[in-house]
């Protein structure tokens, strides 16, 4: 696997993990799959909206990077929901590097019938592990062992969205900015949850929310 192909280097000078690649099941062949996906969104991107333009100059650690440290982070996972997939990501980057796992399975919610025909097309192009579901996220109970999101809502609503997968056994792991503490202190106005706040590999102001234990809060 050549370095320029995929990089797999971090754009704020960091150095990841010792075993990193392995964690992630890093072969040339998802390399390829990788680079397959990055050609389709890119040419969906010129007439959809579904990246900023500018982050696909800097795909490997803007967009490949930061959905790919998810399995870092929850290295057993093998079924997963990735809530508003929008462009695939998280979700289209973990189904490629699943794939041919025992047992994987992401499943895709977006409620944009659009996206949700951009996804169909990659997953068929690339033979993903992969369920699509055109459905509103709050609508879907599914038995995950993760549910995630990037770029999908503020924690408060996007914990709403994930209740009814969490409730029945999910792990939330939600990739987040620089503002994640405000958004867990806000979200506590209405949920309770137990957190763990973890250092995102691929941008040193990005956060991961690990959340489980998730309810509501009852007012008198």
């Amino acid at each position: 696997m050549k370095q320029s192909t995929a990089p797999l280097s971090s754009s704020w000078g960091g150095t990841l993990p010792h075993g990193f690649r392995d964690a992630i099941g890093w072969t040339p062949e998802r390399a390829i799959d990788t680079e397959a996906f990055r050609d389709l969104l890119t040419q969906a991107n010129a007439h959809m909206n579904l990246v900023g333009p500018a982050t696909l100059e800097v795909f490997w650690d803007r967009h490949f990077l930061d959905s790919a440290q998810l399995l870092w982070f929850a290295p057993e996972a093998r079924v997963w929901a990735d809530l508003g997939a929008g462009a695939g990501l998280p979700g289209v980057v973990l189904a490629i590097l699943l794939k041919g796992r025992p047992g994987a399975r992401v499943h895709l919610v977006e409620s944009m019938a659009k996206r949700c025909k951009f996804l169909a097309e990659v997953v068929a192009a690339l033979a993903l592990p992969v369920q699509i579901h055109h459905v509103r996220a709050e609508t879907l109970k599914l038995k995950v062992e993760v549910v995630t999101a990037r770029a999908c809502a503020p924690l408060t609503k996007l914990l709403a969205f994930a209740k009814p997968s969490m409730d029945r056994g999910a792990r939330g792991l939600f990739l987040k900015g620089q503002d994640a503490e405000a958004e867990m202190a806000e979200a506590r106005k209405t949920w309770r949850f137990s957190a763990e706040v973890l250092p995102s590999l691929s941008d040193s102001r990005g956060r991961i929310l690990s959340l489980t234990e998730l309810a509501r809060v009852h007012r008198p």
